[in-house]
Formats: structure tokens, C-alpha cells, sequence
């Protein structure tokens, strides 16, 4: 069985739907299970619905029919009759959307946010596998709820292999085109979770691990992995071959691509992994496989915005020791605020952090009972992977640098602009 993923980009609208069928009918679909991210930008239009909701707000009605407005159009555009199958599918999910908004009792955000969110990927892969269907490809809707089982970490859930790998294994001999969505499982009283951010990729290397498949596919609107986001750097090369090792290092340090939970469970097994283009579809795009580090062996650059540097000082001119790092460690871990970056003297500690669930301003309370603090916002973090002379020149140009380190391999930049 081979594993495609297809984003969000890839089905933001009727064109982008029939554009799917188009790459399978020239690349196959028996054997094959796609994995389907929410339509466009719905999981962005969903967080505003959930913030209207806690805020109480009396736009919360109107963020909910944007977001029904949305994805009638494209019904509108991808099926001539509007009494079909299709058309109820899809208003059963707003209806049990909308019950969940009237009739939900928890303050829990985490867990209202997977729950309403999640309905993004529910519809996108409604709406494609009725397309499939009305085009003569046989489909089977799956509901990953019922496949992948995870802890109850809302909007950060930990998979439990056991019981999802018996589970995913129940489809194994089938053949048949299957769809089901990205990003979502559920809890073991059968309340939605997210996977993260991004967590459509990883997902597919559920899927993937579960099922021996040959292979993983991430179609994407670039032609494969480049060595640096093109948004942010000018000349950016496509990259054939990757490593495992390489492109967990590159996911580690932030790249975008591909997600950072995505390659272990793919390694395990020596499933390859590629990242090809969704417009030109037989390109060979990026393979992450066994094989050489790199190829073409050039400097990678990621770039992460919005960062936090953080730095701490003993109030007494006291060293900064094991037991003093050990506290702000668990600090962090207990405040789900991620550290990009460290840097260390005798009386310093320097962290490059990412605020991704807004409990800074609660860490710097606790901490500045026991440290000195200063901190910048809005920082930028460079990292050059097989970094030369050249690439931290063009890196450091007309920015202010507040902090540098390099390892034999790597050199990470906080920058302001």
C-alpha cells in the first residue's frame, strides 16, 4: 500500500478537489490511502470560531455560516444537485458542529478546540471521497477516530501504537482507495485530539508504520524539499535525496516541510518518504530514504519568527549549576513552552524559546523570583545546517545579532531585524 498526503493548499477549493483526481488518475490509485488536511484555511476560520465561543461573542454564529459558506461554494462548484448524498453528509457535520457549540459544558480549551477543529478534516475528506465517487473511483471513507487511539493531551495527544496498530491492521489485505483525515484521533472514551499543529504528515506515517506500506507521499504546491523557504531567501535549490538522520535533524531545527514526529516511525522500518508537487505530479520532487546525507550537499537554512530569547542571571552573582538549569527544565515542560536554542556561561542561561500556547508572561513570574530576567520579543532564529562562511555572511546581513553558536555542522542565529 503506498500513503498520500494531501494538504490543505491541495484542497482549498473545487479546482484544487478535481485537481487530486487528476494526480491520481496519472499516478494510481489501487492500494493507496490518502490522508486529507482540512480544505484551505478552515482550521484558521475554526479558531476563530472557538475563540467567538469563549469569548461569548454575538459573532459567533456569523464565523460559523463563513466557514458552512465556504465549503457550500465548493459543493456548489463540484456537483450539479443539490439534494444529493453529498450535500447531507455535510450539513449532518455543521448540525453536529453547531450541537456541540449549544450543548458543550467544559471551560477546557484544549479540549473544545480539538473537538471544533477537527470538523475541518471531517469535511474535506466528506467532500472528496463523494467526489470519487461521482467520478468512477470507487472510495472508502474512514474515520481516523476509530483507527488511531491516543492519551487525552488535547491538541498535543500522544499516540498509543498498541491499540491503533491492531486497529489500522483491519484494513491491511483490503484494496480499495481509502480516505481518511489528517491531524485527528481520539481519546479512549472517544472524545477528538489533535495531533499538533501540522500533524497531517505525521498521520500518513501512522499509516505507513501500521501498514508496512512501500512508501509515503506528501504532495505539496513546491516541487519537493528546498534547501531554504523560498519566501525568505532568494535562489532556493531543490534537494533530490535526504537522509533519515539529515531530515530529522532539518524537522528538529524547524523545517517546515516535513513534520518533526513524521520520520521516526517512517526510519523504523525503512519506509521512503517523498515530497512531490501536486501541479507537476511525475516530477521525481524529494526523496528521504536511505541513502546519501544530502544531495545536493549545500548549506540549509530554517528560519523560525516569533521567538522569545530569554536570559537569566543568579540575583547573587552565584553560578548557574545543574539544579538551577534542572528547575527552569521542568518550568518549561510544565508551562508547553519549547526551547529552540541554549547557551550557557557561569552565571547566565541563555534560551531562544517558542510561546506557541501564550504562557510566557506566567514562566516569567515564577522565574523572576529566583533570577534576574531580560528577555527579547519577536526575535528571529537562523539555523544553517553545513553552514560556510558565505551562508552566515547573507544570514547576518543588515540584522542585529544577539546571540551565535556553532557546532561542526550547525550554526544557529538569534537575530533582531
Amino acid at each position: 500500500m503506498r500513503i498520500f498526503k494531501f494538504g490543505g493548499a491541495s484542497v482549498k477549493d473545487a479546482d484544487g478537489i478535481k485537481n487530486v483526481f487528476d494526480v491520481l488518475q496519472k499516478v494510481g490509485y489501487e492500494e493507496v490511502l490518502l490522508v486529507v488536511s482540512a480544505m484551505g484555511k478552515t482550521t484558521n476560520a475554526l479558531e476563530v470560531v472557538i475563540k467567538n465561543y469563549f469569548d461569548k461573542s454575538p459573532d459567533l454564529n456569523a464565523s460559523v455560516q463563513e466557514v458552512k459558506k465556504y465549503h457550500n461554494q465548493i459543493l456548489l462548484d463540484l456537483f450539479d444537485d443539490e439534494e444529493s448524498e453529498v450535500f447531507l453528509d455535510v450539513n449532518d457535520h455543521f448540525a453536529d458542529l453547531e450541537y456541540f457549540l449549544r450543548s458543550n459544558k467544559s471551560p477546557n480549551y484544549n479540549f473544545v478546540y480539538d473537538q471544533i477543529v477537527s470538523f475541518g478534516e471531517i469535511i474535506s475528506t466528506t467532500i472528496l471521497s463523494h467526489y470519487m465517487n461521482f467520478r468512477n473511483i470507487n472510495t472508502q471513507w474512514l474515520d481516523v477516530r476509530s483507527y488511531i487511539k491516543t492519551d487525552n493531551t488535547y491538541r498535543d495527544a500522544e499516540v498509543n501504537w498498541e491499540i491503533t496498530q491492531k486497529n489500522i491492521s483491519k484494513i491491511a489485505k483490503k484494496k480499495s482507495l481509502f480516505i481518511t483525515q489528517g491531524f485527528i484521533g481520539a481519546d479512549e472514551n472517544g472524545f477528538t485530539t489533535t495531533l499538533g499543529r501540522e500533524g497531517s504528515d505525521y498521520t500518513a506515517a501512522i499509516f505507513a508504520y501500521c501498514l508496512n506500506a512501500d512508501s509515503v507521499t506528501i504532495w505539496k504546491d513546491v516541487p519537493g524539499v528546498m534547501n531554504a523557504d523560498p519566501r525568505y531567501f532568494e535562489n532556493a535549490t531543490l534537494l533530490n535525496q535526504i537522509s533519515y538522520r539529515e531530515a530529522i535533524e532539518l524537522a528538529f531545527y524547524g523545517a517546515s516541510v516535513i513534520h518533526p514526529k513524521t520520520l521516526q516511525p517512517l526510519q523504523k522500518k525503512e519506509i521512503p518518504l517523498y515530497v512531490k508537487s501536486f501541479i507537476n505530479p511525475l516530477l521525481a520532487g524529494t526523496s528521504v530514504s536511505k541513502g546519501e546525507d544530502l544531495e545536493p550537499k549545500l548549506p540549509c537554512f530554517i528560519v523560525k519568527k516569533n521567538q522569545l530569547l530569554l536570559s537569566l542571571s543568579s540575583i547573587d552573582f552565584s553560578f548557574i549549576m545543574e539544579e538551577n538549569i534542572s528547575e527552569i527544565f521542568a518550568l518549561l515542560h510544565q508551562h508547553k513552552i519549547k526551547v529552540s536554542l541554549i547557551q550557557n556561561s557561569a552565571i547566565s542561561f541563555s534560551i531562544c524559546l517558542e510561546d506557541k500556547f501564550g504562557n510566557f508572561n506566567e514562566l516569567k513570574k515564577t522565574l523572576s523570583k529566583k533570577f534576574k530576567l531580560s528577555y527579547n520579543e519577536n526575535v528571529s532564529l537562523y539555523t544553517i545546517r553545513h553552514f560556510d562562511e558565505k551562508a552566515f555572511q547573507m544570514v547576518e546581513k543588515n540584522k542585529t545579532v544577539l546571540l551565535k553558536q556553532m557546532s561542526r555542522e550547525t550554526m544557529q542565529i538569534v537575530t533582531k531585524e
